[in-house]
Formats: structure tokens, C-alpha cells, sequence
């Protein structure tokens, strides 16, 4: 894949996604939500591809909107301006529906549409330098394409106060509210990045699709007689699988499971 404003690379099982806008701080513009877009999509099709890591050249893993695109976008007809709109929604929408794990690697500032990132991937592992905010009150207008996944990350608790105020959140503060999972020193992040791929690794991908989808169709739901049938039939129907077999028989004879990749061979 070839892009504009990304760099893909390749590590092994994961794919590097590397937002390449430094000079103005990885914001966002039509073609960089375009990139974005197109390239969680292909990359969770690709069956080798067994995580997905995004992250920021440059000082800042993403600075939100580039302000000259919004302003643009400010002065348009209503109907292409809803239709940007659009176009940034489904991007954030495109990485939280990934059935391939996603992880964001942040280090330094994830602003408005940058929060949004961290939060629409499953796991945000930032550095103690990062900071986050939800900016968009001081520019006019509201996290709104963002909004869901924020809101899913922090709680709605939490969303009362930082969509409002704005204020700036640093790592520490953003780890105690549920939006980084892990917080390592600058030159640390990748290690730790590396360190919970290598866990992802570890599990089968039918079944950690299936718990993403287990997790989406449970959440904020009662435990009523559908929840627990709609339970029961998705470990019945993954217990029945090749994978299933694969990773009992690895567990009783003591052997990692035919997907766990093996360990790079010694150099001599």
C-alpha cells in the first residue's frame, strides 16, 4: 500500500501505522482521513496481519483537524460540509469496528480528532509526555465525531467535564479515567507497545474477533434471557472450531498453538 500522508511497516505479525504529517502535526485533512480509512480497512482484511498499531511522526501523535481544512470546510455549502463530516465519522468508526486488534501508540499530543484516535482503537499504550483534550469547545464547536468513542473510553462522567473544559489531560490523569491502558517512559513506549502485541499474539484471531464482538453486543446491556442465550450460542459455536481444537490440544501438550508465531532464529 502506498500512500501520501502514511507509512505503513511491517513487524513481523503487526502493522505499523505511522501518520506522516509532522510539520503540522499529523492534523487531520481530506486525504489523510481518506488514507486513514482505507488503510484499517485493508489491513483488517489481511489475514497475516494480526495487529494494528497507530502512531505519529514527528512531535505530536495527532494535533486533531488542520485548522486551514476546517475553516474551509466552515465556508462551505451545507451539503459538503456534511459530507466531510461524514467521511471523518466513518474513519473513526472504520477502527473501532476492526476485527483485527488496534492498538494507538501515543507520544506526544492527541488533540480533539487525535483523543478520538486513542479511543477508537481497542487498546492506547501513550508515553508520560503525551497529553490529550478534547479541544473543540475553544474553537466553536463539539466532539462530535469523536463523541462516541470518547465517551466509551472515559464514561459519561468524565465527558461532562472534558468536553466542556477542554483542559489538557495528561498520561498519568488519562490512565485513572480509562482512556490509556498503559503509560511507559519515552524511551520505553515501543517495548511496551511490542510487549502487549507479543500477549495479542498469543491468543487465536477467530476467538479475539468473537470477543470484540462479544464485548460490542454486551455492553451497557441487561443480563436478560437474549443476552444469555446470545451468550451460550457464541461459545458453543466457537468451541466447535478448528481453532478451538487447535488451542486445547496446544494447551494439554504443552506447545504454542499453530498461530503463536515462532521466536526469531538466533543469529550465529
Amino acid at each position: 500500500m502506498s500512500y501520501e500522508t502514511l507509512k505503513i511497516e511491517h513487524r513481523g505479525a503487526a502493522a505499523w501505522v505511522w501518520m506522516s504529517r509532522p510539520d503540522v502535526h499529523n492534523a487531520f485533512d481530506a486525504t489523510l482521513i481518506a488514507e486513514l480509512t482505507d488503510a484499517f480497512a485493508a489491513l483488517d482484511r489481511d489475514p497475516a496481519v494480526r495487529a494494528i498499531v497507530l502512531a505519529g511522526v514527528g512531535k505530536s501523535f495527532s494535533a486533531g483537524a488542520d485548522l486551514n481544512w476546517m475553516k474551509r470546510q466552515g465556508a462551505a455549502a451545507l451539503e459538503a460540509n456534511l459530507s466531510d463530516a461524514r467521511k471523518l465519522a466513518t474513519l473513526f468508526r472504520t477502527i473501532s469496528m476492526c476485527a483485527t486488534p488496534t492498538l494507538a501508540r501515543v507520544h506526544g499530543a492527541a488533540l480533539g480528532g487525535g483523543m478520538g484516535l486513542a479511543s477508537a482503537c481497542d487498546i492506547c499504550i501513550a508515553s508520560t509526555k503525551a497529553q490529550f483534550a478534547t479541544s473543540e469547545v475553544r474553537l466553536g464547536i463539539i466532539p462530535a465525531a469523536i463523541g462516541p468513542y470518547v465517551v466509551r473510553a472515559i464514561g459519561e462522567r468524565q465527558a461532562y467535564r472534558y468536553f466542556q473544559s477542554a483542559e489538557r489531560i495528561g498520561a498519568g490523569r488519562a490512565r485513572e479515567i480509562g482512556l490509556v491502558h498503559e503509560v511507559a517512559e519515552p524511551d520505553a513506549l515501543n517495548a511496551k507497545v511490542q510487549e502487549v502485541i507479543d500477549a495479542l499474539l498469543a491468543g487465536g484471531p477467530l476467538a479475539q474477533a468473537g470477543a470484540t464482538e462479544l464485548i460490542r453486543a454486551v455492553a451497557h446491556r441487561a443480563v436478560d434471557d437474549d443476552v444469555v442465550e446470545d451468550t451460550a450460542r457464541r461459545i458453543a459455536t466457537l468451541r466447535a472450531t478448528p481453532e478451538a481444537g487447535e488451542g486445547l490440544s496446544a494447551f494439554i501438550q504443552k506447545r504454542p498453538a499453530a498461530w503463536v508465531p515462532a521466536p526469531p532464529a538466533e543469529s550465529a
